[in-house]
């Protein structure tokens, strides 16, 4: 399989937008991360266990991996699958969560603290939830939010299993908790639902066979609802993370550029650095948006973008 290939398989107008969007020789690179599939990738769960318990389950279980420099106590895993994995003990114990290196980064930038209260407004199936419950120490709270009954199952079994007992959770229509919650929370995780375009696997068409522009569009206006939801939770000075697993501008750029016109707010830089990190396309846009991070697909991430925003 080669870019040639990879063009004439993926939705034509997906192909067409990521080259006008980004060039030739970005574009070829995140075709280049869609040919084969991506490493298994995993982080420790804290509140059961440690990233030395874990090695020493890993080594014992004949399982290659490589720590990762830039996430503490996530792993690369070099000769197991997903399935492989969930047939361990610590995974069923809930003493790891299987969860891609992109998706952990919202969360270490958003730096929720111990006793804050934060709102994860779509939070199935809660890897971003249970990570932030670690990350406080189990100490706070946490509201995790999702709308869709069969995905809030599934948060909830995963907050059990992991045992984040900080972690209420809410089966509601996210775009009315702001103003049914003005002001309530000192952080926000806004990672939206999006069009996955980070995600596209060549070989596994059913990442992408589903996507069109104008499921961009209404996934932009969502996000913009969602967005007005998120700011209105947050209390003066409080934080929000913006991110999603998808690369277009549309839903991106645009729409931090949309919330600098429309709200009070601060773009902050991530202070995040990696290899597979651009900068935004800010070209039109407020300058601002340059502090945000574009994660361009590859062997070991998904593609994903992330803005850090302060509530003035």
């Amino acid at each position: 399989m080669n870019i040639i290939n990879a063009k004439s398989k993926l939705p034509i107008e997906f192909v067409q937008t990521t080259y006008k969007e980004y060039g030739d020789r970005v574009s070829d690179k995140i075709l280049s991360g869609m040919l084969e599939d991506r490493f298994t990738t995993l982080r420790v769960n804290n509140i059961k266990s440690n990233k030395e318990n874990v090695v020493k389950a890993l080594e014992s279980l004949n399982v290659e991996f490589e720590e990762v420099s830039f996430i503490k106590d996530a792993f690369i895993i070099k000769n197991k699958t997903e399935r492989q994995i969930q047939d361990f003990d610590i995974y069923k114990n809930g003493e790891i969560y299987l969860q891609s290196l992109s998706s952990m980064i919202p969360p270490i930038i958003l730096n929720p603290m111990p006793n804050d209260r934060v709102l994860d407004l779509a939070a199935a199936p809660g890897s971003k939830t249970t990570q932030m419950a670690c990350i406080m120490n189990n100490n706070g709270y946490i509201l995790a939010n999702e709308i869709d009954k069969i995905r809030y199952e599934r948060l909830k079994y995963n907050i059990n299993l992991q045992c984040a007992k900080i972690v209420e959770t809410s089966n509601e229509d996210g775009r009315f908790i702001g103003d049914n919650m003005s002001k309530n929370f000192d952080k926000v995780l806004l990672d939206v639902p999006c069009s996955g375009e980070g995600r596209f696997l060549i070989n596994k068409p059913n990442t992408y066979n589903n996507w069109s522009e104008k499921q961009v569009l209404e996934l932009a206006n969502l996000q913009k609802e969602l967005f007005t939801s998120g700011y209105n939770a947050l209390k003066t000075g409080g934080t929000m993370v913006y991110s999603t697993c998808t690369l277009n501008k549309t839903e991106n750029e645009n729409i931090i550029d949309w919330a600098i016109k429309k709200f009070d707010i601060e773009i902050l830089d991530t202070n995040f650095k990696i290899k597979e990190t651009i900068k935004p396309n800010c070209k039109g846009l407020d300058k601002n948006i340059e502090k945000a991070i574009k994660i361009l697909p590859s062997k070991n991430m998904e593609g994903f973008f992330v803005c850090l925003i302060k509530k003035c």
